[in-house]
């Protein structure tokens, strides 16, 4: 990690997220339990993270957005733009304004889709092909160290003052990271638009094509086809838990909802210690490897919550936290190793819909499950199912092999030409004046 780290072009980039994570960290939380406040539902509270991720479905689209513009300007102004929808959250007064608290949330889950593919096209264009799992390593170390103080720091905020401190924070921490990435040093490298994209600007019959390009890569490439298949079908159940998590403290713990943040806190060490092991991981067992391990260690953790202990709770949100980096530092690394260059913001997009799409269904799911279903049997069906994705893709890491040690590079043997090797030999019989003295 020190490795990419002490890249100047990545460091900085590095420096502008830092302030964007936190700030996601501190209101992804906030706003389902100003909901939960609001409405006193468990449900709606969950639905909450159901809005952030339905915008996935756009995906084709916003990727094809992202394949067309240079990569640094547009994260620049998709931060200034997630700062100012925020803004409409100091109206939030009772329960009647829970729709602006959802219309931000879901405008939000499109600006989060839209720096996501952008990110992944950076991350490639800055680091060198060996460097990537080093790169997404970082990231999501930070991503998940922020956890340890981000989501504890919201609640505690909220219950102190409010909500309005959190949107306060939130507008500061986009608009840092848009000024971070925009000095004039530069973060990525100028970026042409590919012709074929270029020849697309105007509307033509390309243009459907274009747009589903990147579904076609990820459905053509075995490696990418097994890991969205493994880590879609988890998430089909990985979201009730944005649901039963509520339920979990509030039935099983029997504490507030505000609560919820020491969880995540918990979580958060565990995706620290995540975070700094996925590159080892992924020199170990390669992407679909480590994408396996992360998704199977899902499983235990589900099941650990299906019976309501304080210790074993924060156990279980520590296997949990461990999982979510290496899933997607498996799964982020498999993208930009296997896709040119001039498809990775279609692409990334359109995995993250292929996850999260699902996952966004369970979570909707999940929200009408925990009012008619004990939430303890649903946490085990839960763990059972996310073991079997693990499996499922453990079986196919042979198709991404961990890449193997650098090799060394081969010094050429000067031989001297045959005139110059029989004059050393003529030269090595004339006798020396030394020998006759």
């Amino acid at each position: 990690m020190r490795t990419v780290l002490n890249r100047p072009d990545f460091r900085l980039l590095f420096g502008g997220l830092l302030a964007s994570m936190t700030a996601e960290s501190i209101l992804l939380l906030a706003l389902a339990v100003w909901v939960k406040d609001l409405t006193g539902s468990d449900g709606l509270a969950g639905a909450t993270i159901f809005v952030i991720l339905a915008p996935r479905t756009l995906a084709p689209l916003v990727g094809w957005f992202v394949d067309r513009y240079p990569g640094r300007p547009l994260f620049v102004v998709t931060n200034l733009a997630t700062a100012l929808l925020l803004t409409p959250l100091f109206a939030v007064r009772d329960a009647g304004d829970m729709w602006l608290v959802y219309a931000v949330a879901a405008w939000y889950g499109l600006s989060n889709l839209t720096i996501g593919a952008v990110l992944s096209r950076l991350v490639r264009e800055l680091v060198p092909p060996d460097l990537l799992g080093e790169a997404n390593g970082a990231l999501q170390t930070a991503r998940q160290g922020l956890r340890l103080i981000g989501p504890l720091a919201g609640a505690g905020l909220y219950v102190a003052f409010g909500g309005w401190p959190l949107v306060l924070v939130g507008i500061v921490g986009f608009l840092l990271a848009a000024v971070v990435v925009g000095m004039p040093r530069g973060v990525a490298v100028p970026h042409e638009v590919p012709a074929a994209l270029a020849d697309d600007a105007r509307p033509g019959p390309r243009w459907p094509a274009e747009l589903v390009a990147g579904l076609r890569h990820l459905a053509g490439e075995p490696a990418l086809r097994r890991a969205l298949l493994g880590y879609g079908l988890g998430s089909l159940v990985m979201g009730f838990t944005e649901s039963l998590i509520f339920a979990y403290v509030d039935r099983g713990l029997g504490r507030d909802p505000a609560f919820v943040g020491v969880l995540f806190t918990a979580q958060g060490i565990g995706g620290l210690v995540g975070g700094l092991l996925s590159a080892a991981v992924l020199r170990r067992v390669g992407e679909l490897g480590t994408l396996a391990v992360g998704v199977a260690l899902f499983g235990p953790a589900a099941l650990m919550l299906a019976y309501p202990n304080l210790w074993l709770g924060l156990a279980a949100v520590l296997v949990a936290g461990l999982s979510l980096p290496l899933a997607l530092v498996g799964l982020h690394t498999l993208i930009q190793r296997r896709t040119p260059p001039e498809l990775l913001g279609r692409v990334a997009a359109a995995a993250e819909a292929a996850v999260r799409c699902p996952q966004a269904f369970s979570v909707g799911m999940g929200a009408l499950v925990v009012a008619l279903l004990d939430y303890r049997l649903v946490f085990a069906v839960v763990g059972l199912a996310t073991l079997l994705a693990g499996n499922y893709l453990w079986r196919g890491r042979h198709l991404s092999p961990p890449p193997g040690p650098p090799a060394r590079p081969r010094i050429p043997i000067q031989r001297p030409a045959p005139e110059a090797r029989k004059a050393d030999t003529a030269l090595s019989k004339t006798p020396h004046p030394s020998r006759h003295r």
